[in-house]
């Protein structure tokens, strides 16, 4: 039985990298799933130990895949599971180099990783970390520079709080 479950929504391969970055550095194949989230079935969640679900940014909101994914979980559907939450998002400078309104709107709105450890808490999660958001150069990236250790690094520290 899989005690470790890392769901992802990728569009151009980095949230999907990220991922597998966080995946591999929880521990072996056969202790820990990472699966895209179409390919999720309702049984993988039973006896979890951890979840980590992670989405690209999209309109500062998850992709629609990873909000009905979450949406679909029953009520208390997490109890006693930890669980934890990633984005992916572009950096601060392409931001800050935008127009004036994109980073109001980042600042009101925010990324993904929020609202999903808002909603696996609300399905009775145990929220294990922040939510944490990896960087991509543009839209369609490639990731920043040293963003796949980082994901790795995120993971060991998770694993230390199990």
């Amino acid at each position: 039985m899989t005690k470790a479950l890392v769901v992802y929504d990728s569009f151009f391969g980095n949230t999907k990298r990220i991922a597998q970055s966080i995946g591999n550095a929880l521990g072996r194949p056969e202790d820990v799933g990472i699966l895209r989230v179409v390919n999720v079935r309702p049984e993988q969640l039973t006896g979890l130990k951890l979840l980590i679900v992670g989405s690209p940014t999209r309109a500062f909101s998850p992709s629609p895949a990873i909000k009905k994914f979450l949406k679909n979980i029953p009520r208390n559907g997490l109890k006693g599971v930890k669980v934890a939450a990633f984005d992916t998002r572009v950096t601060d400078e392409e931001i800050d180099s935008a127009v004036f309104i994109l980073r109001t709107l980042v600042n009101i709105f925010g990324y993904a990783a929020k609202p999903i450890s808002d909603r696996l808490e609300k399905k009775g999660g145990q929220l294990i970390a922040a939510p944490e958001g990896f960087f991509v150069h543009g839209t369609e990236g490639p990731l920043k520079e040293g963003e796949i250790e980082r994901a790795s690094e995120w993971a060991k520290q998770i694993l230390a709080k199990q």
